[in-house]
């Protein structure tokens, strides 16, 4: 059995460098139990369906529809040549009304329903102003996730991510970023909805095509989200989502503190694609020598350019905005 994710009762306005630092998933436990989606949850289903339905202005959101043998996973087909699922742009309450029809199916399998990060202040605008989180920015936009039993295998964002539960319940399965070689992860560059997905099943950890599934266990951390709970995931924390309920609603914030030179972070899934096309086709010693330059350059904690004069560091440096435009300019020639 995984561990529990550590906790707290949340109480008074988020501290976002504070989570920031702490670098490890936390839950906050009635973090937004004030929430009026939140209290009609509390009620029943309907009156949650109805309180959203009220808010929506008709805009169409992405959502999947995956056909009852895929058991709610959202993920790829048989020959993992496409996925299992088709997308459609619906509005709010349309989901909601095909949600409430697969409700009222009983002991047989039904559709797995899932809206997929709808921006809040695009499709309901009017939740914004009655749903903050004291402590957050008002540039850190929420989006809606919506759905039944559905479940998203092992992921990560580059964010920081604050997932709130406002209907439903909601189990996360989290592991530390280092246990990528154990989740079985598909291709980079196709995965279900943008986000590289594990093909390994959690309920499935003696599948024999597997094996280090079980490794990856032996390191997991969980938590089940009420409604009003929320769980704080660092970047590249894999996660592995299971909605509980006929009728699931989740709203996260995503965000990117500044670097500590005030610049923005660029995208490290960028890097990271770079690097494959860089380093893995060369030679075991070759590939040894740039995995120790970029330790010393990117990764170490002590500054490499601290012997070197301030005006003389360069990219080692602390860069204004043009010899940041310039050295972007520069790798993108390079490419």
């Amino acid at each position: 059995m995984p561990a529990a994710i550590d906790e707290c009762q949340a109480t008074g306005p988020l501290d976002l460098a504070d989570l920031v630092t702490r670098g490890t998933p936390l839950v906050l436990r009635g973090l937004c139990a004030h929430w009026p989606l939140v209290q009609a949850a509390g009620t029943s289903d309907t009156a949650f369906a109805q309180a959203l339905a009220a808010q929506d202005n008709g805009t169409p959101v992405d959502t999947l529809l995956m056909p009852p043998e895929a058991q709610g996973v959202v993920g790829y087909n048989a020959a993992l040549d496409g996925f299992n699922y088709q997308h459609f742009k619906v509005s709010v309450t349309d989901v909601l009304k095909r949600l409430a029809q697969y409700s009222r199916v009983e002991h047989a399998p039904v559709h797995g329903v899932a809206l997929q990060s709808a921006p809040i202040a695009a499709c309901l605008p009017g939740l914004l102003e009655t749903h903050g989180i004291a402590g957050l920015p008002a540039q850190i936009q929420p989006r809606l996730w919506l759905g039944n039993q559905v479940t998203t295998p092992a992921h990560f964002d580059a964010f920081h991510n604050i997932a709130v539960v406002a209907c439903g319940r909601r189990r996360f399965t989290v592991f530390p970023p280092e246990q990528v070689s154990n989740l079985y992860i598909g291709p980079l560059d196709f995965a279900p909805t943008g986000a590289a997905i594990s093909l390994a099943r959690l309920d499935d950890v003696d599948d024999p095509r597997f094996p280090r599934l079980k490794d990856a266990m032996a390191h997991a951390f969980i938590a089940d989200l009420a409604p009003g709970d929320a769980l704080y995931l660092p970047p590249l924390w894999w996660h592995h989502v299971t909605s509980l309920a006929k009728l699931n609603a989740l709203v996260n914030y995503w965000w990117q503190p500044p670097m500590a030179d005030g610049q923005a972070p660029s995208p490290g899934i960028v890097a990271l694609l770079h690097a494959r096309l860089a380093f893995a086709g060369l030679a075991p010693a070759e590939r040894a020598a740039w995995r120790a330059l970029l330790e010393h350059y990117v990764f170490a904690e002590e500054d490499p350019g601290a012997h070197i004069p301030d005006a003389r560091r360069g990219v080692l440096g602390a860069l204004d905005a043009e010899a940041l435009a310039a050295l972007k300019q520069r790798i993108a020639r390079s490419l």
